[in-house]
């Protein structure tokens, strides 16, 4: 570690003490955690096809693109020069580069493409990767991987949708269906009054002919230029799953009107719309009255997803704050041989790897296992809900003390930190706020006894590894025995403690001693804090940090 910076002269000075311009980087070769993780939980050939991507999603030719599409945002067409609607939404090139990036190489489609062999880790170590690159833009390649477990409700809507969803090949063009070379999909639940409250929904569906109509507003509607949306509308049966093409059958203009974008605190290179169905052409999937059944295939996609994109951010965060105290000079010498800046780096280091241990197993759940597929439907069930809440909840704070490790040029726009500060509490809010995960925790406590029993598997294989762990697992088998109403206001502590506790027996079961230990003390232990930089004395620093890479 020293100062081999480029020198610059200017008129009144030269600018020294300052870290390496950064230059293109692996960002798969050099995440020991994630390659580990890989050995482990897939097949080989998803090390293989990560790896191209790992090198192109650190290039800085596409990291570049990332803060161009941030920097110009989506802009709201509504209308043509000659009066006709249009309804669009025009996007920077940069942004439909990255479409192209992850599209065209397959990764909104790999999780259906090679279902049970490995898809669903390629997806998700993907996503983790592109979110490096840009958060904003994997919106809609999540909304698109998300909607295949809804087509298959109905068999006629999979015929006709699946192919184009499965096709590696991003088209943009504002085409019916069956004059693209791919599709994108999207989802318009939520409404003004309901919010996560969806069966307080006011869209209606009126029955004509083999279709529907649809009328009716919704308050978010994620990627609006999608070829289809899965939407929600009451029926005389109840709330009810609809397909909605941008396009009618006849090749018209759906009624679909975007009223406007929102201007979002982050995630500025997505766009989010308001939209009305005016009388909008729509089928109808799955069953009617049915529709949370039905569209919760899709939710539980993308809270994985949403679970992951975090820890993508954690991990980039975390190398730009080491590169920069790796090549900064402070009282006398670099910042990264200091031992309190050296406990900060370490902490966040272990978020990392304990966040990319938990994502990893929840995919792999998701794909099925040779152990027994009852065991891991069972996982799948909790996993993504445990996961999800608690990598959100550490997002914001990382980022924060990533962007005080650079100081004043870590909260300028120049670097990626302050970008990534905006953006980390989107995922909380989307597919389900905190509060909303940690209900449907205990729903899933309450219906369905066989994923607290696979959970339970998990934490007691690592089981006398380690004493804080030991005790925590004693306190949640007290608590998982509490009646419902004592729970629910301690809601958030189970579902926090149960993450923690599950990554912590993932990395004493995996990881390195050094980075198990130090996590399960410093995070399940009576020298716990809600701040990073906080470990255990005697923490193995060095160790934690050689693991980084770049």
């Amino acid at each position: 570690m020293r100062d081999n910076a480029p020198r610059s002269r200017l008129t009144t000075h030269e600018v020294v003490n300052q870290p390496d311009t950064p230059g293109d980087s692996d960002l798969f070769a050099g995440d020991l955690p994630l390659r580990e993780a890989l050995e482990r939980e897939a097949p080989a050939w998803v090390r293989q096809r990560l790896a191209p991507l790992g090198r192109e999603a650190g290039s800085l030719h596409v990291q570049a693109l990332g803060e161009q599409a941030n920097r110009h945002p989506p802009e709201l067409a509504l209308f043509d020069r000659h009066g006709r609607r249009l309804d669009e939404v025009r996007y920077h090139p940069a942004y439909h580069e990255l479409m192209h990036l992850a599209i065209d190489n397959g990764w909104h489609a790999v999780a259906w493409q090679e279902e049970g062999r490995g898809g669903h880790q390629a997806h998700i170590a993907a996503l983790y990767l592109l979110t490096q690159a840009e958060p904003g833009f994997c919106c809609p390649v999540t909304m698109t991987h998300a909607a295949m477990p809804v087509l298959r409700r109905s068999p006629d809507i999979e015929a006709a949708w699946a192919p184009g969803l499965l096709a590696n090949a991003y088209d943009p063009r504002p085409l019916p269906a069956e004059q693209k070379r791919g599709l994108t999909f999207g989802m318009a639940m939520t409404e003004k009054q309901g919010g996560s409250d969806v069966r307080r929904n006011t869209t209606r569906a009126e029955r004509d002919g083999e279709g529907w109509r649809l009328t009716g507003h919704k308050w978010f509607c994620s990627a609006p230029m999608s070829d289809a949306f899965l939407t929600l509308a009451q029926t005389d049966a109840g709330l009810t799953c609809f397909l909605a093409p941008r396009f009618t059958p006849d090749g018209e203009r759906n009624a679909i009107e975007l009223q406007r974008l929102k201007e979002k605190c982050g995630n500025r290179a997505n766009a989010s719309a308001e939209i009305e169905y005016r009388s909008a052409w729509a089928s109808l999937v799955g069953e009617p009255g049915r529709g949370v059944a039905t569209i919760i295939d899709m939710v539980q996609q993308t809270r994985l997803d949403a679970a992951t994109a975090p820890v993508g951010m954690m991990r980039q965060a975390l190398v730009e704050a080491w590169r920069h105290v790796c090549g900064r000079h402070a009282f006398g010498r670099l910042l990264a041989e200091q031992p309190l800046m050296q406990a900060v780096i370490a902490d966040l280091a272990l978020e990392v790897e304990a966040g990319v241990a938990l994502v990893m197993r929840a995919a792999r759940a998701f794909d099925g296992d040779a152990r027994g597929e009852a065991h891991e439907t069972a996982l799948a069930r909790v996993l993504p809900t445990l996961a999800k809440y608690w990598h959100n909840k550490r997002g914001p704070g990382f980022m924060a003390e990533a962007m005080e490790c650079l100081g004043g040029i870590g909260y300028v726009e120049e670097a990626p930190l302050a970008r990534l500060y905006r953006e980390a509490p989107v995922n909380s809010i989307w597919e389900g706020s905190g509060n909303v995960i940690c209900l449907d925790l205990l729903r899933v406590l309450a219906r369905h006894p066989e994923s607290i029993a696979a959970l339970r598997d998990e934490l007691r294989a690592a089981q006398g590894l380690q004493q804080d762990l030991d005790l925590a697992l004693a306190g949640l088998e007290h608590d998982l025995t509490l009646p419902a109403e004592t729970l629910e206001p301690r809601a958030r502590w189970l579902t926090q403690r149960l993450a923690q506790s599950l990554q912590g027996a993932l990395l004493l079961r995996h990881a390195p001693a050094e980075v198990a230990e130090t996590f399960c003390r410093s995070r399940l232990g009576v020298e716990t804090s809600p701040a990073y930089g906080v470990l255990p004395a005697g923490s193995p620093l060095a160790a934690i940090l050689a693991r980084i890479g770049d």
